[in-house]
């Protein structure tokens, strides 16, 4: 079974989606589910944390979860919130950690604010330093979403470009092989022909370097984006010889996808 490995229910401050709204999704697509609720410490929107009390969370999901339901959290890495991710990290037994950049000088890249005098080139170098510096250091199993700041830079051509960037990715992904981490593929960009073909380099040079797994998710914080574009995903991997995973109680486990 493939299961959707990134996805937000109530606990997350930018989703509203109930958990059982989730499995009834899943369930009709034959998926498991992994929540990975925000915990980005600091942040907030509309007055609404990006965090959430997890031992609130397990207890209420506790009995949801099993062979294809599992806990996990997405971590908003950043080196002034290292404390306190690793102190929330041992509040709870999470199955899964995806570890992201959201915020770059402390700035949420999503708005327009953080790219306010920066080129392109500038911009994504302090994109891809910091995710460097957390990936070096952090507590985290995959890599979350590596084209995220590609979803709002407001420069015309908004793709990675793995040729004008591939020293500062290149090393972002030895580290990863180094560490025994794994790349997401993140399906949120993938009704984009462009957005998937900028990937294939980033993918191929993480299989090149050694990397053997991704694991699959959707970012879905609603209903019909649960497991969107997995089957483009599974073209993909199958074409750069990469295997799909989950985790449960943070170790690795394939995924059947025949």
């Amino acid at each position: 079974m493939l299961f959707d490995s990134h996805m937000h229910t109530k606990f997350s401050a930018d989703s509203v989606m109930s958990a059982q709204e989730a499995l009834s999704r899943a369930s009709s697509l034959n998926l498991g589910v992994v929540f990975t609720e925000h915990f980005d410490y600091g942040l907030e929107l509309h007055g609404r944390k990006f965090s959430f009390d997890p031992t609130i969370y397990m207890n209420e999901y506790k009995n949801l979860r099993g062979d294809k339901v599992r806990l996990g959290v997405e971590v908003g890495l950043r080196k002034s919130a290292r404390s306190a991710n690793e102190n929330f990290l041992a509040r709870a037994d999470f199955d899964f950690v995806i570890g992201s950049i959201h915020l770059v000088d402390d700035i949420d890249i999503y708005y327009p604010d953080f790219y306010v005098d920066k080129d392109k080139a500038t911009a994504y170098r302090k994109y891809f330093r910091q995710m460097l510096d957390e990936a070096t250091t952090c507590d985290f199993d995959a890599l979350g979403h590596i084209d995220y700041i590609c979803r709002t830079a407001p420069y015309d051509d908004p793709e990675i470009d793995y040729e004008t960037f591939s020293t500062e990715i290149d090393e972002i992904l030895s580290v990863i092989v180094a560490r025994d981490k794994i790349l997401e593929l993140n399906t949120r960009r993938f009704d984009s022909d462009r957005a998937v073909r900028e990937l294939v380099p980033v993918y191929k040079k993480y299989r090149a370097l050694g990397g053997r797994f991704v694991t699959f998710g959707s970012d879905a914080h609603r209903v019909g984006a649960i497991g969107n574009y997995f089957a483009r995903a599974l073209e993909f991997v199958r074409e750069l010889d990469l295997m799909p995973v989950t985790f449960r109680e943070r170790r690795l486990e394939k995924c059947l996808t025949a």
